[in-house]
């Protein structure tokens, strides 16, 4: 392709990268109006958010798999419209139920725009170009979810809730057109038939393990439903396992996480998204149910995070190729870690100023890692491999996103009811940043220098 080909590639890629990211914290500013408008329950609002990260998670590396059977292009333009459709479902749902049923189409929507993201980019570009394109689409995928909630804000002050999901209909509906016109097909020519049994199974284990940490805390851990889904979720995430290993072209080889390197990043990708991005959520409601602020001014007091982040990310961009990504992950996750424990000592009816430095830290953190981590992504395997390595791990960062937020809220329910919001709100800062840490430990144990080839090093 030309070089101006290439960069409608990587235009198209990246906004639909930003309009599916934005909609995980775009939406957490809008929860209290939300809250009020339908007269959803605190269960009923983790769900506007899980239901979209959960059956994205749950639907990424079926559609990672079959974009490397069908297309990559066709399944982009397939999940453009679903999320467009979807959207448009969520900002006419009448009721809480039906705006969680809508979120979740649209996470199905997201799931095939995500999983053939990082492989259109690296069918398109090589050597230095590579690690270029991917730290552009790591800083936008690192901004759209820092400046979510300003965005949120501004639409919820300005027209209400609804017009979150209305702007996205003339977005979605440019982007599909573009995509099929600018978009060069591309595809796995060794791939085989697609893994109904396996994706099944994953997706049940995976949804009876979310839906047991967010219903532990409401309906008692002794509940028989609660105690049928914390059973049955790892019986049939033990059962994908066996079937993987026994079908001719599975979804997940999961042999591949004997590879050092693979595992690495895979729990990298996750233990980011546990750590960091429920904290929009948690903080989103502490601006404006513990603090009295307006959406808006609650999207203005997160954007340090926005700023730090834009001048981290195009720095770590660049040095993909030349500092080694466990270097960059590690760091990356040390200082989300410490901007997490630094904002932890709040005091009832404090000022949101004690949380600055750790915002900082914080968004210096998601700057650094989420270019790495792109790289890192589609490095583990070889390219023609790229939409199955692009589609586990952002599995693993959806899988993070939707239980971090079902089991942080589940302690910070437990320590609300006991403590008051506050408290709920150091300890899940406690758990999130240790959790950050132990992440950063993953990485230096696991990974090597050497261990992501030429895709990763701009070779």
């Amino acid at each position: 392709m030309s070089r101006a080909d290439r960069g409608w590639t990587l235009a198209v890629v990246c906004a639909a990268t930003a309009l599916l990211l934005l909609d995980v914290t775009v939406v957490n500013v809008a929860l209290p109006a939300i809250r009020a408008d339908v007269d959803a329950s605190f269960s009923e609002l983790q769900w506007v958010i899980d239901a979209y990260a959960l059956m994205l998670a749950v639907t990424l590396l079926s559609a990672g798999s079959l974009a490397d059977r069908v297309g990559r292009r066709r399944v982009f333009v397939a999940g453009v419209v679903v999320f467009t459709a979807a959207s448009t479902l969520c900002a006419l749902a009448w009721s809480a139920v039906a705006l969680d049923l809508a979120r979740g189409l649209q996470g199905i929507g997201a799931a095939a725009m995500f999983a053939t993201s990082l492989a259109l980019l690296a069918e398109e570009y090589s050597g230095a170009d590579r690690g270029r394109a991917f730290g552009i689409w790591g800083a936008v995928s690192g901004a759209a979810l820092a400046i979510g909630p300003l965005v949120g804000g501004a639409l919820v002050d300005g027209f209400g809730w609804r017009w979150i999901f209305w702007l996205n209909l003339p977005i979605g509906i440019a982007l599909a057109l573009v995509a099929a016109r600018a978009l060069r097909e591309s595809r796995d020519p060794a791939a085989g038939h697609l893994d109904l049994p396996g994706a099944a199974a994953f997706s049940a284990g995976i949804f009876l393990v979310v839906l047991a940490l967010m219903r532990g805390n409401a309906d008692g851990w002794d509940n028989p439903l609660v105690v049928a889904c914390l059973v049955g979720g790892p019986l049939a995430l033990a059962a994908f396992v066996a079937i993987e290993l026994r079908v001719a072209h599975p979804m997940l080889d999961v042999r591949l996480f004997g590879r050092r390197a693979f595992s690495g990043t895979a729990l990298v990708a996750f233990v980011q998204s546990v750590a960091l991005y429920p904290m929009f959520l948690f903080l989103a409601i502490y601006f404006q149910d513990e603090l009295g602020y307006t959406p808006l001014e609650t999207g203005v007091r997160l954007l340090p995070v926005t700023v730090t982040l834009f001048v981290f990310a195009p720095i770590s961009g660049r040095l993909t190729g030349r500092v080694s990504l466990r270097t960059l992950l590690t760091v990356g996750l040390v200082l989300i870690g410490a901007g997490l424990l630094l904002m932890r000592g709040l005091d009832d009816g404090g000022d949101w100023t004690a949380l600055l430095p750790g915002l900082l830290v914080g968004g210096a953190g998601i700057g650094t890692i989420s270019p790495a981590l792109a790289a890192a992504m589609v490095g583990v395997l070889p390219v023609e491999r790229s939409g199955l390595a692009s589609g586990i791990n952002n599995t693993f960062r959806q899988v993070g996103i939707a239980a971090g937020i079902a089991g942080l809220g589940a302690i910070f329910q437990h320590r609300l009811a006991s403590d008051g919001f506050v408290a709920g709100l150091d300890r899940i800062f406690l758990v999130a940043g240790v959790l950050a840490l132990a992440g950063a430990a993953i990485a230096v144990v696991l990974l090597r220098a050497d261990d992501f080839g030429t895709q990763a090093d701009g070779g």
